[in-house]
């Protein structure tokens, strides 16, 4: 051997030893490091739980859990069960017992926080140690130093700020909160806590949202991967990367596996699993935006806006969305065709109530909720014109003095009044009197005369009373001319009046929600019908038989739908209001058009022209599966005795 290679060959061994030599320094550095941090940190956490012990009265008193209610996403559904929206403030949040956890979940949860979590008694200085040299290890933090409680109770009781103060609050009071509550509900409230990224918290909503599907169906690479995002949640998020979050869930699995908790072969599958992630569901609009909005100011009336956004309230509507779709598209269709009118800044509302039941089953506000959140249906007061006479011609038959077939006379005539001029003088909408009429045919072609006569006759008192009982609550006066509709009135009390009509006097409430159910099931608001008969129904009876007239030869022939229906048009002066209210036994329906500045339409605007063809439309779709009915016979029932 030449001198050179034994040089070199002294050289290398001596660069060999060297480098074992550094090697054992730096497992032994290591391991003195490990030593000396888990001898401090339990100096640390003991002297600074016996400085504590001092102020325990400044810390919050963790008996409180034992009746904590975290704030949870309220949803809204439709009559079917679909969901529409979802209410919630700063937390997305469905709470849920730990049992609808998946185990793998679970596991791959503790495996990564606190893998020790059912051992220690709140705090694990060891785990200190362990974690440091897990993370020196892997070179990133893939093991937390906090035990699960620590990290429970400073998301519930204190604040973000990394001190030293609150670090020693964390175990004292994570201390406090092993003594009184099992581990499995501490677990519990710990996964229903924690934040998962894009305002999803508890494992619920996160499951729901990354995955389409609960957290009990998990399997164990769904499980891991959203065990790793509750380090980083939005930078693992696999919305915002997908590859991080792979590499994440790659740590989380082989955690598990260190662990024996999982084997090496269920390691490698799951890794390989793709996970099929959905869409975050936080801040999504809704589906139906004039129905849920109505539907929470409806119920923020009774249970108040705390208890609607975030009291994980289960809402189901009335309304059925097939009907609520057909009218959506009817009501744009009817717009589009009115611009082409030159009406650009009209307006548009229509409802549809169910008689049997007064549910609400569709509702349209507006043309366009992007441009107009206001929705004319249960906020806009409107002068209903003409389709207000119905009420007069009720109270005239319930009085037992008037038929269909008596007379009245359709002539000129002036009442005493507080205007300006003194006196107010009714005139029929062409300009024309027929004399001696029936009130079929003063109601069939809508004459204002003989309305607002009949209204003397039957006392204006009596007929707001008769208003009250169908369920118009917007303010009406008893002025000569509220036959003709002179005071607002909204489209909904117009609806719910005439399905009442349609139920030949069977009355409820109108309603846009069923039933509704807190997140345990317990029902604490129940909307089933309970129909009342509130009108005369021979009256009724005469009432619709005039009504039918309406459209088959009357002001609504064009709601005209090849099956009996009664209705009748609405037109206010000026032609600012055109209406069309109709029904069915089995629906009612009121369309509204106007400009909500007031303006006048245009010239000849009605209620025939404009609002029936738009009632018609909806009306012939929605009713295709619905039997044909007819109304009941005045014959039926016996007519009223006078007073």
């Amino acid at each position: 051997m030449s001198s050179s290679t034994i040089r070199r060959t002294k050289q290398e061994k001596s660069h060999s030893s060297k480098a074992a030599q550094f090697s054992k320094g730096v497992a032994k550095a290591a391991g003195g490091t490990i030593l000396t941090v888990t001898m401090l940190s339990s100096s640390v956490v003991a002297g600074g739980l016996v400085g504590l012990a001092i102020s325990f009265r400044n810390l919050p008193d963790v008996r409180m859990l034992r009746n904590y209610a975290p704030n949870q996403t309220s949803y809204i559904y439709d009559i079917e069960g679909k969901l529409l929206d979802r209410l919630h403030g700063e937390a997305n949040r469905e709470v849920v017992k730990l049992d609808q956890v998946a185990p793998e979940l679970k596991r791959a949860v503790l495996a990564i926080e606190d893998s020790d979590f059912y051992a220690h008694r709140g705090i694990n200085p060891p785990s200190v140690g362990r974690a440091f040299l897990a993370n020196f290890q892997e070179g990133e933090v893939v093991e937390g130093a906090s035990t699960i409680t620590m990290q429970l109770v400073k998301n519930l009781f204190l604040s973000p700020e990394r001190a030293y103060s609150r670090k020693l609050a964390e175990a004292v009071l994570a201390i406090r909160v092993e003594q009184i509550f099992s581990k499995d509900q501490i677990l519990e409230m710990y996964l229903n806590n924690v934040y998962w990224g894009h305002n999803n918290y508890g494992a619920e909503t996160a499951a729901k949202s990354y995955f389409r599907k609960s957290a009990s169906e998990l399997n164990l690479a769904e499980a891991a991967m959203m065990a790793g995002i509750i380090q980083s949640p939005e930078y693992y998020s696999p919305f915002q990367n997908y590859e991080e979050t792979k590499e994440r869930q790659a740590i989380v699995l082989n955690r598990m596996e260190q662990l024996g908790w999982i084997t090496a072969a269920e390691e490698a599958a799951a890794l390989k699993q793709p996970l099929w992630v959905g869409e975050p569901t936080t801040w999504k609009d809704s589906k139906l935006p004039y129905v849920t909005e109505a539907v929470v100011a409806e119920l923020e009336k009774r249970f108040g806006s705390d208890q609607v956004i975030g009291g994980g309230l289960r809402i189901q509507t009335t309304v059925d969305s097939e009907l609520q779709q057909i009218a959506k598209e009817t009501v744009e269709e009817a717009h589009r065709r009115l611009r082409r009118q030159g009406l650009d800044k009209s307006q548009m509302a229509l409802v549809a109530v169910d008689p049997r039941t007064h549910f609400v089953k569709a509702m349209v506000g507006g043309t366009d909720y992007e441009e107009s959140q206001f929705n004319r249906v249960t906020q806009a007061l409107r002068q209903p014109g003409s389709s207000f006479k119905p009420f007069v011609y009720y109270t005239a038959f319930a009085s037992g003095k008037f038929t269909p077939s008596s007379t009245i006379v359709d002539a000129p005539v002036r009442y005493r009044s507080g205007t300006a001029e003194g006196y107010y003088e009714p005139k029929n909408y062409s300009g024309e009197y027929a004399g001696k009429v029936s009130l079929r045919n003063a109601l069939t072609n809508s004459r204002n005369v003989p309305a607002v006569k009949l209204g003397q006759k039957v006392g204006i008192e009596n007929v707001i009373e008769v208003a009250r009982t169908l369920g118009i609550e917007s303010p009406l006066r008893p002025v000569v001319s509220l036959p003709l509709g002179a005071r607002g009135v909204k489209p909904l009390e117009m609806a719910g009046a005439y399905a009442t009509f349609a139920n030949n006097g069977w009355y409820s409430k109108p309603t846009m929600i069923v039933r509704v159910t807190d997140s345990e099931g317990n029902v604490v608001l129940n909307n089933q019908p309970d129909p009342k008969l509130v009108l005369n129904q021979w009256a009724v009876a005469s009432l619709n038989s005039v009504l039918q007239n309406v459209i088959q030869q009357g002001t609504g022939a064009a709601a005209q739908i090849g099956r009996p229906a009664a209705g009748k048009t609405g037109t206010t002066d000026s032609n600012r209001d055109v209406w069309f209210i109709g029904y069915v036994p089995q629906l009612a329906t009121a369309v509204w058009i106007g400009n909500d500045n007031y303006e006048p339409l245009v010239a000849g605007a009605t209620g025939g022209r404009y609002a029936a063809p738009v009632w018609r439309n909806f009306m012939k779709q929605a009713l295709i599966e619905v039997p044909v009915q007819n109304f009941p016979s005045p014959k039926s029932f016996q007519p009223p005795k006078p007073d």
